[in-house]
């Protein structure tokens, strides 16, 4: 059985608005409008960030939330997007029942160490 695109463009809203939840509360000083899901369909990061957000959070990110990930075109496609933003690429990624996980560049990686 197929999923709706309205099913898989909630999934995918879901798994913004957690980031976004996160990123608030990892950051007490930012506010909702520094943070900001991008609205579904709207090319670019995932994750819209104001220049106090992207001091803290250097990030582009891109969710996906899907059962079956295709890891290589995601990453090309955070990779472009993140070029645009002058930003680290980092995808986060999950499917139905699973933790969320996120992929870095091991150079981006090891700096965060």
């Amino acid at each position: 059985m197929s999923i709706s695109i309205s099913s898989r463009k909630a999934k995918s809203r879901n798994l913004q608005n957690k980031i976004v939840e996160t990123l608030l509360e990892k950051y007490p000083t930012l506010t909702s409008n520094d943070v900001k899901a991008a609205i579904m369909g709207e090319s670019g990061i995932d994750i819209r960030l104001s220049e106090a957000a992207r001091k803290l959070f250097p990030y582009a990110v891109e969710a996906k939330n899907q059962e079956s990930l295709s890891i290589w075109a995601a990453l090309e496609q955070c990779e472009e997007n993140s070029k645009l933003e002058k930003l680290i690429p980092l995808l986060i990624f999950k499917r139905n029942r699973s933790g969320i996980y996120v992929v870095l560049k091991l150079e981006d990686f090891v700096k965060l160490i």
